[in-house]
């Protein structure tokens, strides 16, 4: 809780230190703008207002993600961040269609612009100034897992380009006379505008559902086969409710001689563990393993030689046989190139149906959901 708390107050401080700059440049521009007759440097101003208002609204979403758990939100608010990115990409295409608008009238009927020294090195800092402010955006939101600072690094990276654009206009209207913001402004335009969509896709994935990071389910299958109990960790499920906020479930495989007691003293070991290192509240299933018995053995070999001769099943595991019913069951999983997963399992079923008449198999089906 108190990691999350810290989290929460430094994503905030970083959006008040945003709003800051961003103001400051908003200041400065609109003098510039007023002063040289520049719609593309009034149009940045605004741009930076807008950048202010992300990080207002980074705010709020990150304030209302932090919002304890509730009867009608038992998993809590984290997956606000995600509306809260959401919302921030709707600012950024926003802008980039503006941008977009204004550059082709300026194309239309260019007007006459009076910038001096002082005004480009305004423009100049405020390069500068978005440049670090984009990079230190980019930085705490992935060292704290913020889609919305991450965004918003990104918007003001594109905004930098903006800047630099007109500043560049700017320089050249007053060295050669020539009136080039228009043509600039429409090739920024659709950098933004592509900019807007990849993070407005990137969130909507976050919010449908997408694969955990596999670094992280490497870990933790790493960390729970280091328990000398434990024979494998497979089956790995996690579900985000915004960053930071996992949960999730496992099948480890033990010997089938372990005790119910025995089983739950080692569950609320994996449980405490996991939940302290990885901040991963974790459901343990079993797999009882009875790799003990030779002919359960042999039989193992043998269906890991029938599965490997279909490419696209990528795992067999969970393996059982009940001698007295003369049934074996486990598990593989599937590539999700695979057209027809329950035509292979049939055809898996028949191959070792003609090895071991005497024997059922019964095999489940999981998708590659961390593998």
């Amino acid at each position: 809780m108190k990691k999350k708390q810290n989290r929460t107050a430094e994503i905030v401080r970083v959006s008040y230190r945003g709003i800051g700059v961003n103001l400051i440049l908003v200041l400065f521009k609109a003098v510039v703008g007023f002063a040289a007759h520049s719609i593309s440097v009034l149009l940045d101003a605004v741009n930076n207002l807008s950048d202010a208002l992300s990080s207002v609204i980074t705010i709020i979403g990150t304030k209302l993600a932090g919002k304890a758990p509730d009867k009608k939100h038992p998993y809590g608010h984290g997956r606000v961040e995600y509306v809260t990115a959401s919302v921030i990409a709707i600012l950024v295409l926003f802008a980039g269609f503006t941008a977009l608008k204004e550059s082709v009238q300026k194309i239309l009927h260019p007007d006459e612009t009076g910038y001096s020294p002082v005004s480009l090195v305004i423009l100049a800092a405020g390069v500068a100034a978005k440049v670090v402010l984009g990079k230190y955006f980019q930085k705490k939101g992935k060292m704290l897992n913020s889609d919305s600072l991450s965004a918003s690094g990104t918007d003001a990276l594109f905004d930098a380009v903006i800047s630099f654009a007109t500043l560049v206009a700017a320089a050249l209207n007053m060295i050669f006379g020539w009136k080039l913001e228009g043509i600039l402004g429409v090739l920024i335009s659709v950098f933004i505008l592509r900019a807007g969509v990849e993070i407005l896709r990137d969130t909507i994935s976050s919010i449908i559902g997408v694969r955990a990071d596999e670094e992280l389910t490497k870990k933790l299958k790493k960390t729970l086969c280091r328990y000398p109990e434990i024979q494998g960790a497979y089956d790995l499920m996690l579900h985000s409710y915004g960053p930071e906020r996992y949960f999730g479930s496992v099948h480890v495989e033990v010997a089938d001689d372990m005790t119910m007691r025995e089983f739950d003293a080692l569950n609320r070991r994996v449980v405490a563990d996991i939940y302290a290192d990885f901040g991963v509240l974790l459901t343990v299933g079993i797999y009882a393993a009875n790799n003990s018995h030779r002919l359960a053995r042999r039989l193992k070999r043998a269906v890991r030689q029938e599965v490997a001769k279909y490419p696209l099943l990528m795992q067999m595991h969970g393996f059982y046989l009940d001698e007295k019913k003369k049934l074996v069951s486990f598990d593989v999983v599937y590539d999700f190139q695979m057209k027809q997963p329950d035509e292979t399992v049939r055809k898996l079923r028949e191959d070792l149906k003609k090895r071991f008449p005497s024997y059922h198999f019964h095999v489940n089906l999981d998708s590659d959901f961390s593998e």
